[in-house]
């Protein structure tokens, strides 16, 4: 499922890195209507979780799923996995709009939630979550994948995190998405069921932000979007951006869109620029346009010189085995539950706050 051309089915595989032993921690898929839930499962997987179980109404899309996870047996109804006291956590991308009830069900019935982005929709439901985690003692994680699953994002952190630029006082994110319209469902075209692209991908932007920032929390300064290309959708927003002040005083500026052209030799050429008070790093996550078809290309100046780090196959994806680890001791090593909240209810704000730019 690792395709290079369509976002929604990126299912980046790593190196497996198994933090449990077999069958001590069995998690199982309900909702198919993204891709993204085989990257999912894929991190889990490489990180000992052993997956039993799908369920979604739709039996083409389960067909599909079994077809590349034959260890998974189809459930004939969600009841029958929510049921199951073997199964630890649920992991979950159906329609967005819906992700947020799936969890509360998951949740009522003693399990972990791991969900791909957008978690929610609404604050209302970023509310309902936060209140059923602090009355379960559950986790509710987020797939944030364009850190938490591309190694050169992982290794900007680890930087980070070592000092190698110094202070973050500015990061700007591009998150451009290639639209492949033919091949959407329909309710990618509607805000109600997506979010609006400032909730949707706009969400691990956000995050990336908060991320390498160690913030805690930030305000939406401004926000637009706008349909450019895509007319016979009138609901649909391809393009957004928003600008935001962290409360440690880090700024941060990020552009979606949907309107990456055919010729790009990979689905959307997504960058971040992370400035600090003792250099910069660039991240090229997905390619190197015209001179290296592989990704994970990172770039490091500070005081002691300039330096390219190809990431790909070195560093992997901590945040599988963390999460698990997490759920088994109580812990929050991998993302704490606010630092996930934050950021979903931070996309949302910047979508309902966003300036609708009218486009002949």
């Amino acid at each position: 499922m690792t395709n290079k051309q369509d976002g929604m089915n990126y299912a980046p595989k790593g190196k497996p890195n198994p933090v449990v032993g077999k069958g001590e921690f069995r998690f199982a898929a309900i909702g198919l209507d993204h891709g993204h839930i085989y990257g999912m499962c894929n991190g889990l997987m490489e990180a000992g979780a052993e997956l039993v179980a799908v369920y979604d109404p739709d039996p083409e899309k389960v067909k599909r799923f079994v077809n590349t996870f034959p260890q998974a047996i189809a459930a004939q109804t969600e009841e029958e996995i929510l049921n199951d006291p073997q199964i630890k956590l649920i992991a979950g991308a159906c329609i967005p709009s819906e992700r947020g009830a799936l969890g509360l069900r998951a949740l009522e019935h003693g399990k972990h939630y791991f969900v791909d982005k957008p978690a929610f929709t609404t604050l209302e439901q970023v509310d309902q979550a936060r209140l059923k985690t602090k009355e379960t003692g559950l986790k509710w994680g987020i797939y944030y994948g364009e850190r938490l699953h591309v190694e050169s994002a992982v290794f900007a952190g680890q930087l980070i995190e070592e000092g190698a630029i110094g202070r973050v006082v500015q990061v700007i994110g591009t998150g451009p998405h290639r639209a492949n319209v033919k091949a959407r469902p329909d309710w990618f075209f509607d805000p109600a069921y997506y979010g609006g692209i400032l909730c949707d991908i706009g969400s691990h932007q956000i995050e990336q932000f908060l991320s390498y920032t160690g913030a805690k929390d930030a305000k939406v300064l401004h926000s637009k979007v706008a349909n450019y290309n895509f007319k016979n959708y009138p609901k649909f927003e391809d393009f957004g951006d928003a600008a935001l002040v962290a409360d440690n005083g880090a700024t941060f500026y990020f552009r979606v869109d949907w309107l990456t052209p055919d010729g790009l030799g990979t689905w959307g050429d997504g960058r971040t620029f992370i400035l600090g008070t003792d250099g910069y790093i660039e991240i090229r996550k997905y390619i190197d346009i015209a001179r290296e078809a592989s990704g994970n290309h990172l770039y490091l100046v500070n005081h002691e010189g300039e330096r390219h780090f190809d990431c790909s196959g070195k560093v992997g994806y901590p945040y599988f085995g963390e999460f698990i680890l997490d759920i088994l001791n109580g812990t929050e090593n991998a993302m704490t539950q606010e630092h996930a909240f934050k950021a979903a209810a931070l996309c949302i704000e910047a979508q309902t706050s966003a300036i609708k730019i009218e486009t002949a």
